[in-house]
């Protein structure tokens, strides 16, 4: 019990200096993160003002123009030809010869296959001989009428033989004319083994090989021809441009451009000439309809089109970038720059919007700085470090 006694009075000093010691070192620790912290807020406080009031905005700015703005509408559209003829024989044999090469280019009357001539050759000869057969028995009962007329007048024979020659001669005439009938059907048929093109146009695939039996009830035929030149674009716009679009072709005619679909490159240029006469109500599109020469094959039937159509043409617009027109709260508004560097908010009133190029119709004129780029990091007022760029130029297709 003694020596409990002893190791307990031993054991309250070391704990007292243990304590003592972690205590100081907290002070210590605690003494210089203040410090540290207080060095830091002295350091960082003073400059901040400064700092910010110098700082300028890098943006860009270039000036608003004055020119006429094409007014486009586009839609989306599809080469159509004119004219596809699926090219069919007329009679029934044996295709001796297929004159076109796939992909040909031919003219209407232009040959595309013979069939075999010689059954029908031989058919007109036929009816030929017929013909002949029956014209020679017509001018015998002729002669006959002819000296039985006589004979009646002198009284050496009975009128009854008159009257049965002239019924006679009649019906000859009828045989001779089924016979030449015959003959022409005939000749026709013969002119049916060669098959030419019926319009101007490019042959597509040959669907039928030569030594093949054709026949005329043949469902696919010997080929199709395509008109390529002219070629109409079929295309659809919104509801709401139709009145824009009526009012402007009752002026005379639209023009049309046609782009690739997804439109970086001009293809051709023609002209509106068919307005469908009512609205589809599944989608509220109205479908119109161009025709261009294409003389050089630009357009091919079938592909996809981006159309534009120039309804109008404003005159002496002041125009900006479209990027340069922000909306806010209470409508749209640019930021102009002024003569000391700093900019001012400038409420507008647009209007049409052309590939990237905005009309205003108020707030700004013709000539004024305008800030292009850079208008998230401005306020009323603030300085700006400004690089000039070019005007409201139009970017690709607002000229085609």
């Amino acid at each position: 019990m003694s020596q409990a006694l002893e190791s307990g009075v031993r054991t309250r000093p070391r704990l007292g200096r243990a304590s003592t010691k972690l205590m100081l070192l907290l002070l210590l620790v605690g003494g210089a993160v203040t410090a540290y912290l207080l060095a830091t807020n002295r350091g960082g406080q003073a400059p901040a003002p400064a700092a910010s009031s110098a700082a300028a905005v890098p943006v860009t700015v270039g000036r608003a123009m004055s020119r006429d703005l094409p007014i486009w509408l586009a839609g989306i559209g599809s080469a159509q030809p004119l004219n596809v003829v699926t090219v069919k024989v007329r009679v029934d044999g044996q295709l001796d010869r297929v004159a076109f090469t796939e992909g040909q280019e031919v003219h209407a009357g232009d040959l595309l296959a013979q069939i075999d001539p010689r059954p029908f050759q031989a058919q007109l000869k036929q009816a030929e001989a017929n013909r002949a057969k029956d014209q020679a028995q017509l001018a015998n009962a002729r002669v006959d009428l002819t000296r039985f007329t006589k004979l009646t007048s002198l009284g050496a024979a009975p009128s009854q033989n008159v009257d049965t020659l002239k019924a006679q001669v009649a019906s000859l005439e009828a045989t001779v004319q089924a016979d030449e009938a015959m003959a022409d059907t005939a000749r026709l048929q013969l002119g049916f083994t060669s098959v030419s093109s019926p319009i101007d146009g490019r042959v597509g695939l040959r669907l039928v090989d030569p030594g093949s039996i054709v026949h005329a009830t043949d469902p696919n035929g010997l080929v199709t021809v395509t008109q390529m030149e002219p070629i109409a674009v079929l295309f659809s716009l919104p509801q709401d441009d139709l009145p824009d679009v009526l009012s402007a072709a009752s002026k005379g005619r639209l023009s049309v451009a046609a782009y690739t679909r997804d439109g970086s490159r001009s293809l051709a240029q023609g002209e509106l000439v068919f307005v469908d006469s009512q609205v589809d109500q599944t989608n509220g599109q109205v479908r119109l309809k161009a025709s261009f020469a294409n003389p050089d094959r630009s357009l091919w039937p079938g592909e996809f089109i981006s159309a534009r159509l120039l309804v109008r043409t404003d005159r002496n617009v002041t125009v900006i970038p479209s990027r340069a027109v922000q909306r806010g709260r209470d409508g749209t508004y640019v930021y102009v720059l002024k003569a000391d560097r700093t900019v001012e908010l400038r409420p507008v009133r647009t209007g049409s919007t052309v590939d990237g190029v905005t009309a205003l119709l108020a707030g700004v004129s013709a000539g004024e700085t305008v800030i292009f780029d850079g208008q998230s990091r401005l306020s009323p007022g603030a300085k700006v470090d400004a690089k000039e760029l070019p005007s409201a130029e139009p970017t690709t297709g607002a000229t085609p």
